[in-house]
């Protein structure tokens, strides 16, 4: 479960660092089926009551009490984007959270004994219609509501097969020892959470291709994104942050204590 010296000095010196297979077939299949009752959930409840809607950058969004849902950038069959946080959705991702095998090496990286859940999203990428993320750092997102970032890293946790074609993880090697970057100036409302291209080395570009079941470890400075997918094949994933024991989680204000 432990991170070995070797993958502990990759992940300080090239921000992230990936375990393959952490998880069974087995295991990525409920997670599958755990994906799809939190989507139809949440379109339940978002036809049944009065959500907040809104939009940014001419993207949906809906809020739920404390679960924020986004909605793909092009659908027209109200496909979902991004649910966070999805542990107050479905209840086998708020289990997943204690998992030994992400908690262990989450230790070693935060140097905490005890740890807090800081926010957990899931990633739908569906076939076809699933966008990318463009080129940005977590910490801009949460500077302004951690005085801890440097202490929020990431594990994505893989539901299916990850490669170019369905729109994979990439990330910029080494960047994340740049700390905290400028953002973009293109006028749009969330321009200040992408990393500004003059700040990106493309030629550093890393496309983690990885199969189901996969652990990608990584910083919460380091530059990273997606490419949309292309594939007739989704690419679902979660993406869990944590943190020192006894601060609040992101979204609800609440302590969730990893157990």
């Amino acid at each position: 479960m432990l991170l070995t010296d070797s993958e502990q000095s990759q992940y300080r010196s090239r921000g992230f660092v990936v375990k393959d297979c952490v998880f069974s077939e087995r295991e990525c299949a409920s997670f599958r089926e755990g994906a799809q009752r939190a989507e139809a959930r949440l379109l339940g409840r978002i036809l049944e009551s009065a959500a907040i809607e809104y939009r940014l950058d001419g993207n949906r969004f809906v809020d739920l009490d404390d679960v924020t849902v986004q909605f793909e950038h092009t659908s027209v069959n109200n496909r979902l984007r991004v649910v966070e946080p999805v542990n107050e959705v479905e209840p086998l991702f708020d289990r997943l959270l204690d998992d030994p095998r992400l908690c262990e090496p989450m230790r070693q990286i935060v140097s905490c004994e005890h740890l807090a859940l800081w926010t957990a999203k899931l990633n739908f990428k569906h076939p076809r219609v699933g966008s990318g993320f463009g080129w940005h750092q977590d910490a801009p997102y949460w500077m302004h509501d951690s005085e801890h970032v440097e202490k929020l890293p990431n594990v994505m946790v893989l539901f299916d097969d990850a490669n170019a074609d369905n729109g994979c993880f990439r990330v910029i090697d080494g960047s994340h020892r740049a700390g905290c970057l400028p953002g973009c100036e293109d006028g749009r409302q969330l321009q200040g959470f992408y990393t500004h291209p003059d700040c990106v080395d493309e030629s550093a570009q890393v496309l983690i291709e990885a199969p189901a079941g996969s652990a990608i470890f990584f910083d919460p400075y380091i530059v990273h994104g997606s490419g949309a997918n292309l594939s007739d094949l989704p690419r679902r994933a979660i993406i869990i942050t944590y943190q020192p024991a006894g601060f609040t989680a992101l979204k609800s204000g609440r302590v969730r204590e990893i157990r």
